[in-house]
């Protein structure tokens, strides 16, 4: 799993409550196994027409927004079904990090195990952020996960909460395989040592 230290990026704004998890990859993308070539299909319904052109209107098809890495959304975001494909799109795209005020617990939890950190802000700081993404190309922002910072475009901080242990996991890039391989001389050292009282097993 890619590591996730500091990341200075655009930040794209999307002020919309409840997106679920149906709207940031549809369900006639989830035939694939891969976590790679969701991308394209990332929030389909809202980039795209009906005849498959894009969206001029949609905040991450505009100029200033297709190299976003940040995502500033509105509450309650990656609701509905627990679509795993949901991190691995917006990963895909090149999203590393979304902030909002809350987060669907499934989501959330998909999203550390995706490399993506998902900040969580209270309302008036939200507004801040918000109000700093939608100044287009200047729409930078710094995340600093180990001093746990948010850093706007004129010098303001916001500091944020996180889980000790996912926040190590996020800075090391462990995923639960990568936890597990930490242990791999403790393993070998067992499975050596049932090899030699249990050599039928």
């Amino acid at each position: 799993m890619d590591q996730f230290t500091t990341l200075t990026a655009v930040a794209a704004p999307l002020p919309i409550v409840n997106v679920d998890t149906d709207m940031i990859i549809p369900k006639q993308f989830l035939k694939t196994i891969k976590r790679t070539g969701l991308g394209k299909a990332a929030f389909y319904e809202m980039r795209y027409n009906e005849d498959g052109t894009e969206n001029p209107d949609f905040v991450l098809n505009k100029p200033a927004y297709r190299q976003a890495q940040i995502l500033v959304a509105g509450n309650n975001f990656g609701c509905g079904s627990s679509r795993e494909h949901a991190p691995w799109a917006l990963k895909d795209f090149g999203i590393r990090c979304v902030i909002s005020t809350g987060f669907a617990d499934i989501f959330y939890n998909n999203c550390f195990q995706n490399g993506i950190l998902p900040v969580v802000v209270s309302p008036e700081d939200l507004d801040k952020l918000m109000d700093d993404a939608s100044r287009g190309a200047n729409a930078t922002l710094t995340v600093d996960l180990e001093a746990q910072e948010i850093r706007g475009p004129d010098g303001g901080t916001i500091r944020f909460e996180i889980d000790p242990f996912r926040k190590r996991c996020l800075l090391e890039g462990l995923d639960d395989i990568g936890l597990t391989l930490e242990k791999n001389a403790t393993i070998a050292g067992f499975e050596n040592r049932l090899q030699g009282e249990r050599p039928w097993v």
